[in-house]
């Protein structure tokens, strides 16, 4: 079930406008579905593996589907997700915002997930999206977009494990809005997709011809032990972590949130 129009309202942080400035609100090939590609996840900190899953999205929406992708965003959790290793948010943000400075995807950072000051499971956080661009903007082209989730096949395993996203968070996600899954390096999506048959026709597998299994966990560990994660992450990102001293030492964003940690995963 979508979340009251009044209740994101009353969730908007003061002063929040939400980005709009590499959303296409006409399409290029009206014949095709518009469609909003959405990446929720820690980002902490963001590296080119998350950056290539939209390359990759928008290459397998335009060479194997009807949709024509006219915006992407990526979504940062607030510091009440609680994770081990997260970097406050508004770090976070800033990063993410120094990656996508020169991307050539109509690629943006949304905050408003990021600002909330308790959990926000990612099936309210693309009810946001759907308010703000389908009834606050009107869709594109006079057409309502499909908003998607964009995510790791290591997330879409978590969606058949016990006790980690609650049944009708998943309905809501893969029936009413659907997700486009980027393959990962040890990932066995076959498996994981044998369990959500009922939403098959909703997701789209997109294989990786060229594997990476970089992780924002593994720069973590880099930055800890004093290593370069050069090459790993655009340099305007490697220099914010410098400029900041991040994680030179394992943090904690806030106490642990037994809410966000035993209802949902989020993306490394």
């Amino acid at each position: 079930m979508a979340t009251d129009p009044g209740v994101l309202d009353a969730m908007t942080p003061p002063g929040y406008t939400f980005p709009t400035i590499r959303l296409r609100q006409q399409q290029n090939d009206p014949s095709r579905d518009p469609l909003v590609l959405v990446a929720c996840g820690s980002f902490s900190p963001i590296h080119y593996v998350h950056l290539q899953m939209f390359a990759m999205a928008a290459d397998y929406a335009r060479n194997e589907t009807n949709y024509e992708v006219v915006g992407a965003y990526l979504s940062p959790v607030s510091d009440a997700y609680g994770k081990r290793g997260l970097a406050r948010a508004h770090h976070r943000v800033e990063m993410c915002e120094l990656a996508v400075k020169h991307a050539r995807q109509p690629l943006m950072v949304d905050p408003w997930e990021a600002q909330q000051a308790s959990y926000v499971p990612t099936a309210k956080v693309l009810d946001h999206f759907d308010r703000e661009i389908n009834q606050l903007r009107g869709g594109s082209s006079g057409k309502k977009v499909r908003i998607a989730l964009l995510a790791g096949a290591d997330l879409v395993e978590t969606f058949s494990q016990p006790n980690v996203w609650a049944l009708h968070d998943l309905q809501h996600i893969l029936g009413d809005y659907g997700a486009f899954v980027v393959e990962r390096a040890n990932s066995n999506i076959e498996q994981a997709l044998s369990s959500l048959r009922e939403w098959r026709d909703n997701i789209h597998y997109i294989p990786a011809i060229i594997s990476n299994p970089m992780s924002s966990t593994m720069l973590r560990l880099l930055l800890k032990g004093n290593m370069s994660i050069e090459y790993h992450v655009p340099r305007e990102v490697m220099d914010y972590i410098e400029a900041n001293g991040l994680y030179k030492d394992e943090m904690v964003a806030a106490p642990d949130n037994k809410k966000a940690k035993s209802a949902e995963g989020s993306s490394s």
